[in-house]
């Protein structure tokens, strides 16, 4: 049996015994030419966890969380909705608009809706849940959503908390399209649930 060994300087060695009692030899091999280290790969097998670190993990930036009802049921009968999330201190008009969730309905067409000025009304939103979140109703909203119920919006002139707000928002997309009722109710996570 041999042993082949190699030592810092990149010399390699081999040690072959041989069956004589007495002679044993020892052959050094040509030295490792021109050591390339850009040729060397390197695989990470495993990390050392570091006990001593103090670090706490990155907190979480502050959003709201929104959940947009359709106003058509699925084919199933549930509601169609979409969650998103977003930081405070935007439209709520900006914010759907975004994330690709219908606004106007059968208003999206250019000369149909007022693109945001709070003068036309098509952009009607419910809001379900979340309403602490939200700035109290404009001027504009006033005058418009005077003979609908209280917690409809104009997306356009709603502006959803500040930079630093979360929460949850829920919204009914085109309320007066909506030809449907549907319940909802808050599930508590299970650490808040009383044992």
């Amino acid at each position: 049996m041999s042993t082949l060994q190699l030592n810092s300087y990149g010399i390699a060695s081999l040690k072959a015994p041989h069956k004589s009692k007495y002679t044993t030899t020892h052959k050094t091999l040509r030295p490792l030419s021109h050591t390339n280290f850009s040729r060397i790969k390197i695989r990470a097998i495993g990390t050392v966890p570091d006990s001593k670190s103090d670090a706490k993990e990155p907190e979480e930036p502050p959003s709201v969380n929104f959940a947009f009802v359709h106003s058509v049921l699925l084919p199933d009968g549930t509601p169609d909705v979409h969650f998103r999330t977003s930081c405070g201190g935007k439209k709520l008009r900006d914010i759907m608009l975004d994330s690709n969730i219908e606004l106007y309905g059968p208003y999206a067409r250019p000369l149909l809706n007022c693109g945001g000025g709070g003068t036309c009304g098509t952009c009607m939103v419910e809001v379900i849940m979340g309403k602490e979140l939200l700035n109290p109703r404009t001027d504009k909203e006033k005058k418009i959503l005077k003979k609908k119920p209280k917690n409809w919006r104009l997306a356009c002139q709603t502006t959803v908390g500040n930079p630093d707000s979360r929460g949850l928002v829920v919204i009914q997309q085109l309320p007066e399209w909506k030809n449907h009722e549907w319940k909802y109710e808050k599930i508590l996570p299970a650490e808040l649930l009383p044992q």
